[in-house]
């Protein structure tokens, strides 16, 4: 029997779920922590105006350090396991957001950003595969999608916090709130077991017995485990999946953070106030939850990678819309467009890439595709303010959105596998 059956078959729901709702937690510190600078940039700006440092690496600071985050991660899990490495990545996320708040400085700011991203960046690849390892073929993809949608979850809790106690308690604040809200994860993680994958890969069947709870009769079947470097990602018929999920990471994550980091300037570019804007920003937030659950719905329903082309054709015509409304009502529709289509390729990324790749180097494929995303993470937000700093609109900025956009469905129906309902080791 593969292990990927065994783990069908004695795995029971109760924990599948039990782990879904701990690493969607998890999910949501970090979608909190990365989208918290949206909200509470401006105000972190005039406070912090006569200190030294730099705005823009204020803005970027955070995909740094997401970027070397999931660089190293991925190895880091392969080598001593999900677990360990998931607590390690909590010690250093969640002091060093209360850290940030405590900043006196842009320059305290952007370190202490640089080092919580490092956490954050690690987290996402390494909760993604542990995840993995625990879900069943028949749901693996529905359960990945559920986990990416909690992003949208968290950034809805902590962009209302921001929201309602940003003018009375100001910026530091949220930065607390979410330090506050890793502790009882630690505390919880520190009682979870090994993946059941990761550790019958690592030590046998006996090991995977201890992990399930049972005594398994069937002989556990899985492929030889190699030694991976990173070169790996481009052998033995790997090559054009790595590829195709690079440049699929790298194109979601850049039209995400060069639209979303800078949501505000964008807004009030299209002539709303300050304030409208912030709740606009806000609006946007809210609206990543039903991107999420379409991806949920059509991940099982039409495979992963007729669904993911479909979401990056909607970011492209999306974008378009955004570059062209001038009105609140169709700025508001173009808005939920575009939230809904570019959330919706998150959900499918994220669920579809730990699918490529052996439990060996699972997770260094998680973290590599992360690297895309965390330098498409730095690279935006500059662009982004660049451009509308040259030009005073927002117009080249979205017409340069669609047509990466277009490039990346191209590259998914060229280059992509289907992996719906397929054993993956």
């Amino acid at each position: 029997m593969n292990i990927d059956e065994v783990i069908q078959k004695y795995v029971t729901t109760a924990r599948r779920t039990r782990m879904l709702i701990l690493t969607s937690l998890e999910w949501m510190l970090v979608a909190g922590g990365v989208m918290i600078t949206s909200l509470t940039l401006p105000s972190i700006i005039a406070d912090l105006a006569d200190t030294t440092g730099n705005q823009n690496m204020m803005a970027s600071s955070v995909f740094a350090g997401m970027l070397l985050g999931a660089l190293f991660s991925g190895a880091i899990s392969d080598r001593f396991g999900r677990k360990w490495t998931n607590l390690f990545l909590l010690l250093i996320a969640g002091p060093a957001t209360g850290i940030t708040g405590a900043s006196l400085s842009m320059r305290m700011f952007t370190l202490g950003r640089f080092i919580s991203g490092f956490g954050y960046g690690g987290l996402l690849p390494v909760v993604n595969a542990y995840l993995t390892e625990f879900s069943s073929i028949r749901i693996r993809g529905l359960y990945l999608a559920l986990l990416e949608s909690s992003w949208a979850i968290g950034s809805i809790i902590t962009g209302g916090f921001t929201m309602i106690t940003l003018n009375t308690y100001g910026w530091r604040s949220s930065y607390y709130f979410l330090a506050i809200f890793s502790i009882p994860l630690l505390i919880i993680s520190f009682f979870l077991p090994e993946s059941p994958k990761y550790e019958f890969m690592k030590k046998g069947k006996s090991a995977l017995e201890k992990i399930l709870g049972r005594n398994i009769d069937e002989e556990v079947e899985m492929h030889r485990k190699s030694k991976q470097a990173l070169l790996g990602l481009f052998r033995s018929g790997l090559a054009r999946r790595t590829i195709m999920i690079w440049i699929s990471w790298f194109a979601v994550s850049f039209v995400y953070y060069g639209i979303y980091t800078w949501a505000p300037k964008i807004f009030m570019s299209k002539g709303l106030t300050p304030v409208s804007s912030l709740w606009y920003t806000f609006f946007m937030l809210i609206m990543q939850l039903p991107g999420y659950l379409t991806a949920a719905l059509l991940i099982e329903k039409i495979g992963r990678k007729p669904s993911l082309t479909f979401f990056f054709g909607g970011m492209a015509v999306s974008s378009i819309i955004m570059a062209f409304v001038s009105s609140s009502g169709l700025l508001l529709f173009a808005s939920v467009l575009i939230s809904l289509f570019v959330l919706g390729a998150w959900g499918m990324v994220y669920a579809y890439t730990p699918e490529l790749y052996p439990t060996e180097m699972r997770a260094l494929g998680n973290g590599t595709s992360g690297v895309m995303a965390r330098a498409a993470g730095i690279i935006a937000p500059y662009f982004t303010s660049l451009i509308m700093g040259i030009t005073g609109s927002v117009l080249l900025v979205m017409v340069f959105m669609s047509s990466l956009s277009i490039f990346a469905a191209i590259i998914v129906s060229k280059l992509g596998i289907e992996t719906k309902q397929t054993i993956i080791e």
